[in-house]
């Protein structure tokens, strides 16, 4: 693996917890009547997502973005399962796996137009 490669995927991995961390803390506040000091985290969060995301060596922003989707789809059935408890099924599983290979396709692309 690359070094592009494998820092893209350190980054994304990390826009996707920051994300999703700042996504449930405004959850958390809206449907389930938690305190409004869960805004915080929430922004806190959300603003290290996007600031991740533009730490990613692609020429485009909306190929980042595009990239970004299937480890985002990954990221996501995982914390379903682990903070959640909900264990994805087939169907998650599957989906996953081809917006994994999107991005891949995506990502490949990209190196050789960039």
């Amino acid at each position: 693996m690359s070094n592009f490669y494998l820092t893209s995927t350190i980054i994304y991995i990390a826009a996707a917890l920051a994300e999703i961390a700042g996504c449930f803390a405004l959850w958390a506040w809206l449907r389930q009547d938690r305190s409004a000091w869960w805004l915080l985290p929430a922004i806190i969060f959300l603003l290290a997502f996007a600031w991740l995301l533009t730490r990613i060596d692609v020429g485009f922003a909306g190929r980042t973005y595009a990239a970004y989707g299937g480890i985002y789809i990954v990221s996501s059935l995982l914390w379903l399962w682990l903070v959640e408890g909900a264990r994805p099924n087939g169907w998650d599983v599957t989906g996953a796996g081809l917006a994994i290979m999107g991005t891949v396709i995506i990502l490949s692309g990209s190196r050789l137009t960039h």
